[in-house]
């Protein structure tokens, strides 16, 4: 027996070939004006974006389009897509793409009726809103970091050469998710991304454990303990 937990989760799940049919259900649950969050393009290439259109359209949607989310998204990226959102009165953010697009919407519903400066407010002294938030969607079409299905968003400012990530509370995961794991079919290269994908799943425990690790050499330094030679510890960088 692995003992006692208790696990909530809000974000709603549909899983499987057919899941993309209770889109216009879940529209239904919102205002009129979405904002459609995607990437580079290639949801334009595989038919996607054609059946999510035509979903938005018969829901009677008003859509704004906020294309070029890129890999960590920039501050510069999310400062456009409040923009965005502001000047359309936006009621729900819906990503479609990767893990980048979800994290993406996720900043930008926290920031759009934010009166101070996201980037300051959330990433530096990592304060949660006090704001109203506009509810996220999603429609994932590249497994990774469960984003989602989580509260984390993370931004990359290039200017203090930072990217940090923000996980916030249930407030800010997303209503919906729409997983269909043929979306992954049409990716480049796409038994690469899986391994890559699945590298990306293992590798935060890795870093925790790696931190550790080097915490407890620290501490057996300062206990002058003489483990580890200068030679592996310039290696550690420590």
């Amino acid at each position: 027996m692995l003992g006692n937990f208790i696990y909530s989760n809000p974000t709603k799940i549909y899983f499987g070939e057919d899941s993309l049919q209770y889109l216009g259900e879940e529209l239904s649950k919102y205002g009129k004006n979405v904002q459609l969050i995607y990437g580079g393009g290639s949801i334009k290439k595989n038919g996607l974006y054609e059946q999510v259109m035509e979903l938005l359209k018969a829901s009677g949607k008003a859509v704004v389009e906020d294309g070029g989310v890129m890999p960590n998204p920039t501050v510069e990226k999310l400062a456009e897509g409040v923009r965005i959102a502001r000047e359309n009165q936006v009621d729900l953010l819906l990503a479609v793409g990767g893990g980048s697009c979800c994290d993406y919407a996720k900043a930008v519903s926290v920031s759009v009726h934010c009166e101070e400066e996201p980037w300051e407010k959330y990433y530096i002294r990592f304060e949660e809103p006090s704001c109203e938030i506009v509810p996220v969607g999603c429609v994932l079409t590249m497994v990774g970091t469960g984003s989602e299905m989580n509260g984390g968003a993370v931004i990359t400012n290039h200017e203090q050469k930072l990217k940090i990530g923000h996980v916030f509370g249930d407030n800010v995961m997303p209503k919906f998710s729409i997983l269909n794991p043929k979306y992954t079919y049409t990716l480049l290269n796409v038994r690469w991304w899986l391994v890559f994908m699945i590298f990306s799943i293992i590798r935060q425990p890795m870093r925790t454990m790696h931190q550790i690790f080097l915490i407890y050499q620290l501490f057996l330094l300062t206990q002058k303990i003489p483990i580890l030679s200068k030679k592996r510890l310039r290696m550690l960088k420590l």
